[in-house]
């Protein structure tokens, strides 16, 4: 693995993310207890996975490359909004113990499919490219001192 490779972390969270969503929906209709341990699990990580990226990716991909608002970033927010509504649907359904959610996971898993192609084949690799190991390091310690606060958030909160 190169040093400090984004387009190796990510595509590695997004597949920890999709994991604790594939166990939620194993477990929803058996253990829902367990599912819903799994999905708060997936709820927050992918909070974090967005601040990451609107935090720390996508400004050092505009400040290398000066594309902010036409660019590939301004993409990825306007569908990070459409995820993070999918997700509070699906929220819901979890609050009020329903498992009767496949309508509502199937919106989000839509969403994030399309949405993670783009990341892993276009972003993360044109950063990994585009930023030096110094500046993706600093991004790795950045990503470590994010306070919890700032994605563990419930309920539309954010």
């Amino acid at each position: 693995m190169e040093p400090f490779s984004i387009r190796t972390y990510f595509q590695q969270d997004h597949t920890e993310l999709d994991d604790l969503l594939v166990q939620f929906q194993t477990l929803k209709r058996s253990d829902y207890a367990a599912a819903k341990s799994r999905f708060v699990a997936f709820k927050f990580g992918l909070q974090r996975h967005i601040v990451w990226e609107e935090d720390l990716l996508f400004p050092a991909w505009e400040k290398a490359t000066g594309q902010t608002e036409s660019g590939p970033t301004a993409v990825m927010r306007r569908e990070h909004r459409q995820i993070a509504d999918a997700l509070e649907a699906l929220h819901r359904k979890v609050q009020a113990a329903d498992p009767e959610s496949d309508a509502e996971e199937r919106a989000l898993l839509a969403l994030l499919s399309s949405h993670n192609r783009k990341e892993e084949r276009v972003l993360y690799p044109a950063l990994d490219g585009t930023l030096g190991d110094e500046e993706r390091a600093g991004i790795f310690r950045a990503m470590n001192e994010l306070p919890e606060e700032r994605y563990k958030v419930c309920c539309a909160d954010h």
